[in-house]
């Protein structure tokens, strides 16, 4: 009698998904036929052993992943999306699958270690401007420039992984997850560039939690712009600063303050009504023509990395656990585990680490006993 293997339907699709790939093009490259396929994900049919191997082997999975337990996937309905307006569904749901093992990762961790909890209000009538001003009331931030984004936003309990790099479109994503907040961030970015990504993503998570507003769309994208441009320079802090109808020397020196990049600073100095509509549109064409459209010339060379990540692996080090041994309960590649976490604390992971910055509080991450 043949004999099938029990494997968990929605993981193949997952896995699937994750390597962007649709039933037809796996069944191609796993010489399976696409009835049998399409039968295995839905659940009809179970695959017998050396099937599985060749799904497995098409995948790029271990062959224990398909066999574990039903995997919470993250929302798709409550994803905000910071992409190119053409990014293909397929791409998307390439990202969601990354984030949905990020998010098996993230499980792993809070079995073995005390994160903070989350501490994010959630404002159902966004008014960005204020959003973001009470929310830096609420962290005791003041008018003070904004430190590392990643320290400050995992402090308060948002989890935080990187974008792998095959999801390039995409620029970061935010959703909330069983009660828990999470952004990921494509960390190939510029530092600058980086760091408004991980604002705009937590106006998303503020200012769109409630389901009384879209967290897609036009609208959401510019809600989530301006907070993450007062979030960044709040209103006191760049009018003490930066004189009116500043020279373009004056705001790349003011863009070093706030650790944003010269387009951000001009674009909020323009809406706090300190350059003209003139010198907004002269000051932005002079940047483009230095490259400042696309990148950072001369920026921030420092990655801001994760702080609970880095001492997440940093624990388990000391009792002999290494990133692949976790990559093995988990029924991932090592490839796909560092995917999870790259940029943010690969440093860590290979000896030595960095020590967090200004954001580095004991209460952050504690070993569960």
């Amino acid at each position: 009698m043949r004999q099938s293997t029990m494997v968990t339907p929605s993981r193949i699709t997952l896995a699937r998904k994750r390597r962007g790939l649709t039933l037809a093009e796996l069944s191609q490259h796993a010489d399976v036929s696409l009835q049998s396929l399409s039968n295995y994900e839905t659940g009809r049919t179970s695959p017998r052993p050396p099937t599985v191997r060749k799904i497995a082997a098409a995948l790029d999975f271990p062959e224990q992943f398909f066999s574990g337990p039903e995997i919470n996937e993250l929302p798709p309905e409550g994803i905000s999306w910071r992409a190119r307006t053409k990014t293909s569904p397929r791409v998307l749901d390439s990202a969601r699958a990354a984030g949905t093992l990020a998010a098996q990762l993230y499980d792993w961790i809070t079995e073995r270690f005390r994160l903070p909890d989350p501490d994010l209000p959630s404002l159902g009538k966004p008014d960005p401007e204020t959003a973001a001003g009470m929310v830096r009331t609420r962290w005791d931030l003041g008018h003070a420039p904004t430190p590392n984004m990643v320290h400050l936003v995992e402090a308060h309990g948002v989890r935080v992984f990187s974008l792998p790099p095959d999801s390039l479109e995409v620029d970061a994503f935010a959703v909330w997850r069983c009660g828990a907040p999470f952004i990921f961030l494509n960390t190939m970015k510029t530092v600058e560039r980086g760091r408004f990504d991980a604002a705009h993503e937590l106006g998303h998570l503020v200012m769109h939690a409630s389901g009384e507003h879209s967290c897609t769309g036009p609208e959401a994208e510019r809600q989530a712009n301006t907070f993450a441009s007062a979030f960044l320079m709040p209103a006191a802090s760049v009018l003490g600063h930066m004189p009116a109808g500043a020279r373009i020397d004056q705001i790349l020196e003011g863009k070093r303050i706030w650790k944003v990049s010269a387009m951000a600073l001009t674009y909020r100095m323009h809406d706090l009504g300190l350059l003209t509509d003139w010198q907004y549109r002269s000051i932005c064409a002079e940047l483009s023509t230095r490259g400042y459209r696309t990148d950072e010339p001369q920026g921030l060379k420092k990655r801001e990395t994760s702080q609970v990540l880095t001492k997440v692996f940093q624990g388990l080090r000391t009792k002999g656990i290494r990133p692949n041994d976790v990559a093995d309960q988990l029924g991932v590649t090592a490839g796909d585990m560092k995917k999870m976490l790259f940029g943010l604390t690969m440093t860590a992971m290979e000896g030595g680490g960095e020590h967090a910055g200004g954001q580095t509080r004991d209460r952050v991450l504690s070993l569960v006993q």
